[in-house]
């Protein structure tokens, strides 16, 4: 382990499985990175390794067939797969979310279902929310679910083969194409009176498919990747749904309407995780940075030995540790089940911040050499712009942050 980043007071489990990751990302994932996300291209031999390891089901109860660890073990981990490739932490991120969901939410016949087989990773798990005009407003979801029953009532519609029919198309779909279960959040009106607040109208559906291109099921179709600047390798995806026929025992608890509570539940923890890529990302920017100055040489010794340099090192070892610690302060906040959207929404924002700055110093350091595509600092400085608007842009979070502060400290008049 570095000296940087270190976490205090995990157990021997913990140290264990992080230091097997961290082993895993050196000799597996770094050496093959840069390559794999020039080309665009699934890491098919990485993900397969990392269901040896076990970490589709790191969070899944052992009951599931899971590790049941914690948050903060699964953050710790991706914080390591981040440093090799930030890709690599997107394709288990929205799996763990919907995991999570399931876990939390899930009725019991969904959790015998779905989660033994998620913990293998045989199951993929993709979480949609977003939509092409929806940006931060999740309340103008236009996607919708209605009811079709022939006939039954809905809470009878379990047992009596109900159905939803589902239409509209949802944007920004991690695992679009590789993933065989998306949790998909749509209005569900029927059954709430009209002038029901918007959030309080959503469902949460588990909307299951083949996985690839084209239509993956009747009514269902993912049209393609997305080309993005950075970010490669992992599938980003449109999903459309036309007239997308969904069993009543698919609806996530099996009751309408607690859609937007589910998910935004699942977002903590994708906060969280985002936190930790952001740790990840910038720990590896730093690495690269040191380095780098230590080898290269300017006016009679290495770069190290400017002190310009240095301080611009020791910023960037000062913002590493900063955030990291946020990021374990919000792990630790939600493992004790205690709310935690203040302390993820400032963990996703510093850590974020941080990392576009600690990248952009490490390029810096690296001079012309960091424009080149020969240097891994030129993948980082793509892929770190992903993380100031994935879960929730800075300006979501500070929006989320300041409610949180005005009711903690409300003034008592």
């Amino acid at each position: 382990m570095t000296r940087l980043a270190q976490t205090a007071g995990l157990n021997d489990i913990q140290r264990e499985i992080l230091s097997t990751v961290r082993d895993f990302v050196d000799k597996e994932i770094i050496p093959v990175a840069t390559q794999l996300e020039h080309r665009d291209e699934y890491p098919t031999e990485i993900v397969e390794g990392l269901k040896e390891l076990g970490l589709f089901g790191l969070m899944i109860p052992e009951e599931y067939g899971g590790l049941g660890e914690s948050l903060l073990t699964y953050a710790l981990c991706v914080e390591e797969i981040a440093r090799g490739w930030m890709s690599v932490s997107g394709i288990i991120n929205t799996h763990f979310i919907v995991a999570y969901m399931l876990k939390q939410h899930g009725t019991q016949e969904q959790k015998d279902t779905f989660l033994p087989r998620m913990a293998l990773g045989e199951v993929r798990g993709a979480f949609s929310m977003s939509e092409p005009a929806l940006g931060s407003d999740v309340s103008a979801i236009s996607s919708k679910g209605v009811w079709d029953g022939g006939g039954t009532s809905r809470s009878s519609g379990a047992e009596s083969g109900g159905e939803y029919v589902l239409n509209g198309q949802k944007m920004w779909l991690t695992n679009g194409g590789t993933s065989t279960l998306v949790a998909v959040l749509a209005r569900s009106d029927e059954g709430h009176p009209e002038g029901t607040a918007p959030h309080k109208s959503m469902t949460t559906f588990l909307v299951e498919k083949e996985p690839g291109f084209g239509e993956v099921r009747p009514g269902l179709t993912i049209p393609g990747k997305i080309d993005k600047m950075g970010y490669k390798g992992v599938d980003t995806t449109e999903l459309i749904m036309d007239d997308l026929r969904i069993p009543a025992n698919r609806v996530l608890g099996g009751t309408t309407g607690r859609g937007f509570y589910q998910m935004m539940d699942g977002v903590e923890v994708g906060r969280v995780n985002v936190a930790a890529r952001g740790c990840g990302v910038a720990q590896r920017a730093f690495e690269l940075g040191v380095s780098y100055a230590q080898q290269r040489h300017t006016f009679g010794k290495p770069i190290a030995q400017h002190q310009a340099i240095q301080f611009k090192l020791a910023e960037m070892a000062t913002k590493v540790e900063a955030a990291h610690a946020m990021m374990v302060n919000a792990a630790r906040k939600k493992d004790s089940g205690e709310r935690n959207d203040l302390e993820a929404g400032m963990a996703k924002y510093l850590a974020s911040e941080y990392c576009k700055e600690v990248v952009e110093d490490a390029f810096r350091i690296h001079g012309g050499y960091g424009f080149s595509k020969e240097y891994e600092i030129e993948r980082l400085y793509r892929e770190a712009p992903m993380l100031l608007i994935g879960e929730g842009t800075a300006e979501i979070q500070k929006m989320i942050i300041g409610r949180r502060l005005l009711e903690e400290y409300r003034f008592q008049g």
